[in-house]
């Protein structure tokens, strides 16, 4: 890790430590994926966070919960 930009350096520290070292670096390999993914795309790492964490994951969450709803009771109706 002695090779981090000071992007990477910047969004390691927006986190304190958790005090568990595989939990620390599984955080710190999801910000160097993420700071990645976010340079290929063109946009920050805060705004990459934003579009996951904030937009996409409560989507996909309300929309996986209406489909459990629907299935289940399509499943009931055939039995």
């Amino acid at each position: 890790m002695e090779c981090l930009t000071n992007e990477y350096l910047e969004a390691l520290n927006t986190l304190g430590a958790s005090g568990d070292a595989t939990i620390d670096y599984i955080f710190q390999m999801c910000v160097a994926f993420l700071s990645d993914l976010a340079k290929l795309i063109g946009i920050s790492y805060e705004e990459i966070n934003i579009w996951i964490f904030i937009v996409i994951w409560p989507i996909l969450t309300v929309y996986l919960i209406a489909r459990n709803f629907f299935l289940k009771r399509k499943v009931k109706l055939l039995t």
